[in-house]
């Protein structure tokens, strides 16, 4: 039981409690001869009880948080970011095929610092200003040495949608706000606070979109396009253009080509808000062809120092 729902019982407890007792109370001074005598004193004191259990009854509700409310708190508490923890499960659709992983992870935003390991062992971490831009990897694997890796490389990215670069919330306040680029801000508009729910035994807001209109259209590339270029132009994600187009990370397009490109970066998306840090708990994307992706979020840390010894190689129990 939340703690939201047992001080919702209890407040009812307490009103259905003193209205019974006033009227009750009520009844036994008017059938007993020997309180006839205190029947003038009696009237006021039930009045009062009464009329506080009534007024504990009728005590209206909270008004429920408007969307603009919702949204603005939780672009707020993406961009007051500056440290988190938590750990995460993400299930993305590779392939046809869904791809369940869980993690750890360690993030500073400015300086950005990235300490990511998965559930298979890998280990990834990147520090801006270090390592000239490469981020460490331990592999986990043959031939079991650090390398030094692009994170926005092909070798990083393969098999993923997102870049370890874009580990946090950055992605949710893109689908929010929308891209500089894209004047079209239809999609950005169709999320809506979508009432309660309950998520790791707490209760959650939910924020969600319906977009009908997700489609793929053809788009023609201009001088110096890139698959990130059109994705932003989109707000789509880079992900889905490269696999409906069998492209490669890195690939340029050349003039006129023509390249089947998402309208928007989804058909619905369900974000579930906890209302203690604003911070999402979940995140879900559908497009036509089903879920697109899923990240749920645990025993997050928002805004607590994190040393800066553990975004190191030699923290005790990494293995770079």
């Amino acid at each position: 039981m939340s703690f939201l729902s047992l001080t919702a019982r209890r407040s009812g407890f307490r009103a259905s409690v003193s209205i019974s007792f006033s009227f009750y109370f009520l009844l036994l001074l008017s059938f007993l001869p020997s309180f006839s005598a205190h029947r003038s004193l009696a009237g006021p004191f039930a009045l009062v009880l009464a009329a506080g259990g009534l007024a504990l009854a009728a005590r209206p509700a909270a008004a429920p948080i408007t969307t603009a409310q919702l949204t603005s708190q939780l672009m707020a508490a993406i961009q007051n970011l500056k440290t988190m923890r938590c750990s995460a499960v993400a299930q993305e659709r590779i392939g046809g095929k869904y791809h369940p992983d869980k993690s750890v992870m360690k993030l500073t935003f400015n300086p950005q610092r990235v300490y990511i390991k998965n559930g298979k062992g890998v280990e990834v971490l990147y520090v801006a200003g270090q390592n000239g831009g490469d981020a460490w990897v331990n592999p986990n694997a043959f031939p079991y040495v650090t390398l030094s890796l692009d994170p926005q490389g092909s070798l990083m990215r393969k098999g993923q949608h997102h870049t370890a670069l874009q580990a946090g919330f950055g992605t949710i306040a893109d689908l929010l706000e929308g891209s500089a680029g894209r004047p079209d801000k239809s999609f950005n508009r169709s999320f809506r606070y979508a009432g309660d729910t309950t998520v790791q035994g707490r209760l959650h807001y939910i924020l969600r979109s319906d977009y009908p209109q997700f489609r793929y259209v053809a788009y023609k590339a201009g001088k110096n396009e890139t698959p990130a270029t059109v994705a932003a132009r989109y707000g789509c994600g880079e992900y889905r253009i490269l696999e409906r187009n069998k492209l490669d990370i890195g690939d340029k397009l050349t003039e006129g080509q023509v390249v089947q490109t998402p309208n928007s970066y989804a058909r619905r998306t369900l974000i579930l808000v906890d209302p203690k840090s604003f911070l999402p708990s979940t995140v879900a994307v559908y497009d036509d062809q089903g879920l697109y992706e899923k990240y749920d979020f645990f025993d997050v840390v928002a805004n607590q120092p994190i040393p800066a010894a553990e975004f190191s190689k030699t923290y005790k129990g990494y293995h770079f």
